[in-house]
Parts: C-alpha cells; structure tokens; sequence
C-alpha cells in the first residue's frame, strides 16, 4: 500500500508569518489550534511533510544551522501537542535562482514523496498562497489554501477527511 501525505506550509499556515522573516527560534510562533487537525490528519493515515521557501537563507539573514535550530523547536512544540511531522524540507534560494525547489516548482514535494515513498496522487497540500497551490498542482497533488496567519488548519483538514469518505482521488 502506497502512503498519502499533506504537505504543508510552514509560515502562514502552521507558523506566524512575519514580514521580516523568522530569522531564529526565538522569533519562531507557533499558531493557535495546529495540534487537533494534525493529528486528525495523522489518524486518517496521513504523513505530515513540512515544505517551505526560505529564502531568509539565500539573503543572508540566517543560516542553515540557525533553521535547522529553528526547525528544531516547531517540532518540539509540535511533540508537545502530541504531533510530528515525517520531514521538514525547504528551499534556501532567493526569488528569480531559477531552482527546481522554490515553490511554485514541484521540487520539494518530489523530493518528500521520492525519500519517503509518498504517492503523491493520494496526497495533498495545505498553504496560504497561490504559489503552495500551484506547487501543488505541478507535482501531481491536489492543494487546499487557507487564510495566512489565521490558524483554519481545522476547515482545510476537514475537507480533505470528507473527500477522502467520498473517495475522491487526487
């Protein structure tokens, strides 16, 4: 049996954007209410992967070892709401590197489903902008887009558990 995913956003949808990038743990928020829908989302057999532009890299304003620390915490804090995620994986370059990984390209959710076995045509994406779903769209999964920073995780998650009891396939 194949495994499904949700790919998700991290800023915006499971994290406070900021307008000045998180650049350290500290600066880090977690959104109200992520624990429930993910771990409806873990009960109905989903794999949580975490894809994110991080461009906050490519413009020098933290490091990798700085997200890796700030990656660090989200899944602490996510462990503390009885959640994990499978992967967390991100695009370091800047708008216009013409990269395979900054979304809207497919090249992070390829690269997921490819180490971890996903089927991706059983798999969704959540994000808070046009380029998750179009990201979405080009690796061959459906996407579902909630309102930035708000914390609806629940009204997305919920769409995917119905149209998984109609049998929808991607």
């Amino acid at each position: 049996m194949s495994l499904k995913a949700v790919f998700l956003d991290r800023d915006g949808v499971l994290t406070r954007e900021r307008t000045d990038y998180v650049k350290t743990p500290e600066e880090l928020e977690i959104l109200p209410g992520i624990g429930p829908p993910l771990r409806t989302l873990r009960d109905g057999g989903f794999r949580l992967i975490i894809v994110t532009n991080q461009s906050v890299v490519g413009r020098r304003l933290t490091t990798h070892d700085e997200i890796g620390r700030i990656h660090e915490k989200l899944k602490s804090e996510l462990k503390r709401m009885g959640c994990f995620v499978d992967g967390i994986y991100y695009c370091p370059h800047l708008p216009g590197e013409g990269c395979s990984c900054r979304k809207p390209e497919p090249g992070l959710i390829l690269r997921a489903a490819e180490d971890l076995g996903i089927d991706i045509a059983a798999s969704w994406m959540i994000g808070d902008k046009e380029i998750d779903l179009e990201a979405a769209k080009r690796a061959g999964c459906r996407g579902i887009r909630v309102q930035t920073n708000l914390g609806d995780l629940q009204n997305a998650v919920s769409s995917i558990i119905k149209a998984g009891e109609k049998g929808w396939e991607c």
